[in-house]
């Protein structure tokens, strides 16, 4: 949510933030704008709605070498140009873009008032230039360190000074900040995705950390004004990977990349002549791994998902005790950390705010915390005591895809990995991993229906509310499939375990509500097929997502999506396909804005 730029060079600022600030669009945002210093004075420009709205109110020239800019997804104040990024100070000198939110933002706005300050907007972040503006005597960089050792809360912030016309000067606690270092320019952004088109040398901010920057250094330190050197990382992702590349929307795009991203996942991890699964990111011994006694894994949202099924997984293959936690409900419930149990955080951005904080009280409680993540040098990424990437490539999309079946993936190899330690046969595991490699395949063969899918969407995009159910390993894809669908096209839609239709959702079944049930071949088919009937015999109209030639269904349902037979377990990664097309062309046939569906942000940094 929210994304910032930053640049410093001999090309037009304004020209680079626009462009950064349209790689950003993902993230989800309500307004925009930037700041340029020009002939020794800040020029200001923001607009509520996208960015084009922004463009078309720009000043005719801006033709500055250093500014910032923002797009904002309001936390204080309504959606306004008023209340948009970035804010200035009384004198209009000093600019600050800020990601996060302060809590002691109206104790200290009140005292600025009380010495003087006048305020334009309603937002917290403004109080920032107004605190820098009381603390500048000539340095910049103190007034800011000055300003933030008074601030309560979570921030990412760039700041600049119309004195000052090649300097920024940039901050992060809570919120991703990376500085970029170019050829004679320099770049502060909230997501390498904004600068990957300038340059691929890169220094990521930790907590409590201040980079100040000109066009060609840079120097980091704390809030105390000790030096730190920081590592410079290569960004690995090519741009032409956050391209639409022909597709209509970047949702479709990262759909049909799934056979992909999942070979990705697996790419260097399985070993079929020991019949394993090799996760050298772990940073756990054999020994390590056997001592291992239940497994809790903490997430949020589609992550939250991902590790249901990986639930599911770890307990009926690997036959090991696990427990999924809602991160945000987990940091506040004074979590019981038992000895011998590992953890997993699961986030695709690796800075998602629940889990970061739900992280770190598990750590303070002394567990051993692994993460599952797709951004290098995220947050989670380093500070975990280990973990995998799930490589899945840049996901632009505010609905995540291709990141869901990737950590699905990622769950198969760790419970490959466990089961060969304990339980599972030489032949057993070779017989995983080839069942877990014929996936991309089985994955390709559903793509290839997507027309048939897409008119199934016309067919029901005007109904309101729908029921999604499947039960065992297949009711959190359920969830994920309602998920999803509300996501984008913005239908209610609830995703339930099947046995549960009679403890309640029963009540909703009508020709207006359709259900869409998931009936893989598996040991629970009878009994899914039973609460099916139920919906039929109601008069409720019923989706079915089946196994190939599945004559029974075909009878009862009145639409029903194919999907490949595969091996009981491995239905999740199949079956999720189609309720994920399905939701994309709903959304496409109402008009919505698929990438990026309204109030939701990609990557969600505040509590």
């Amino acid at each position: 949510m929210c994304g910032i730029i930053g640049y410093c060079g001999p090309k037009s600022a304004e020209k680079v933030l626009i462009e950064g600030l349209k790689r950003l669009e993902y993230r989800g945002y309500d307004s925009a704008g930037i700041c340029v210093i020009l002939d020794g004075k800040l020029v200001l420009a923001k607009r509520k709605g996208k960015i084009r709205d922004l463009q078309a109110h720009l000043p005719r020239t801006l033709a500055g070498n250093c500014g910032i800019g923002h797009t904002r997804w309001a936390t204080h104040g309504e959606v306004n140009d008023t209340n948009a990024h970035p804010h200035a100070d009384c004198t209009v000198r000093i600019a600050v873009v800020h990601n996060g939110i302060i809590e002691n933002f109206a104790t200290l706005k009140d005292r600025l008032i009380s010495e003087g300050h006048s305020f334009a907007s309603e937002t917290d972040s403004e109080v920032i230039a107004h605190l820098v503006e009381k603390y500048y005597a000539g340095d910049l960089e103190e007034a800011v360190k000055k300003a933030l050792s008074l601030i309560k809360g979570t921030y990412g912030i760039v700041c600049l000074h119309a004195d000052q016309p090649d300097l920024l000067v940039g901050a992060r606690h809570g919120s991703p900040l990376v500085l970029g270092i170019g050829d004679g320019e320099m770049f502060l952004a909230s997501d390498v995705t904004a600068i990957i088109s300038h340059t691929k040398q890169v220094v990521y901010l930790e907590d409590g950390e201040v980079v100040s920057l000109s066009s060609r250094d840079y120097r980091t330190t704390d809030l105390h004004d000790q030096e730190i050197e920081k590592k410079v990382e290569h960004i690995s992702w090519e741009l032409e990977e956050i391209e639409k590349a022909g597709f209509s929307h970047f949702m479709e795009k990262e759909i049909f990349e799934q056979p992909e991203s999942i070979k990705r996942a697996m790419r260097g991890r399985l070993d079929f002549e020991e019949a394993t699964a090799h996760l050298g990111g772990l940073n756990m011994s054999t020994r390590d791994l056997l001592n291992v006694e239940r497994v809790r894994i903490v997430a949020a949202g589609t992550s939250l998902h991902a590790g249901m099924v990986g639930m599911y997984l770890l307990e009926s293959v690997a036959r090991i005790p696990c427990t999924v936690e809602i991160s945000s409900e987990l940091r506040y419930r004074n979590p019981i950390v038992e000895r011998n149990t590992l953890h997993f955080v699961v986030s695709q951005s690796g800075e998602t705010a629940d889990t970061l904080y739900a992280m770190r009280e598990l750590q303070r409680k002394g567990a051993t915390v692994l993460g599952i993540c797709n951004v290098v040098g995220s947050t989670i990424a380093r500070e975990t005591d280990g973990g995998v990437y799930i490589h899945s490539g840049p996901e632009i999309a505010v609905a995540s895809t291709k990141a869901f079946t990737s950590q699905i993936t990622v769950f198969y190899l760790f419970t490959l990995l466990l089961s060969r330690m304990r339980d599972m046969s030489f032949e057993a595991g070779q017989e995983f991993i080839q069942n877990l490699q014929s996936i991309p395949a089985k994955i390709e063969t559903v793509l290839s229906r997507s027309k048939a899918i897409e008119g199934l969407a016309k067919k029901y995009c005007e109904y309101q509310d729908f029921l999604f159910l499947g039960r065992g390993i297949n009711y959190p894809v359920a969830m994920e499939g309602a998920l999803k669908l509300k996501e984008i096209s913005y239908i209610h839609a609830e995703g339930y375990s099947a046995a549960e239709l009679k403890h309640g959702p029963i009540a909703l079944i009508g020709e207006d509500t359709p259900s869409l049930f998931l009936v893989p071949d598996d040991a629970l088919r009878d009994k899914v097929i039973s609460n099916l009937k139920e919906v039929k015999s109601r008069g409720g109209r019923v989706i079915a997502v089946a196994v190939e030639g599945d004559e029974v269904i075909a009878e009862i349902a009145d639409d029903v999506i194919e999907v490949p037979r595969v091996k009981e377990c491995f239905y999740p990664l199949v079956m999720v396909i189609p309720l994920q097309l399905l939701a994309y062309y709903c959304a496409v046939q109402l008009g919505r804005d698929v990438d990026q569906p309204r109030n939701l942000a990609k990557s969600v940094t505040v509590e």
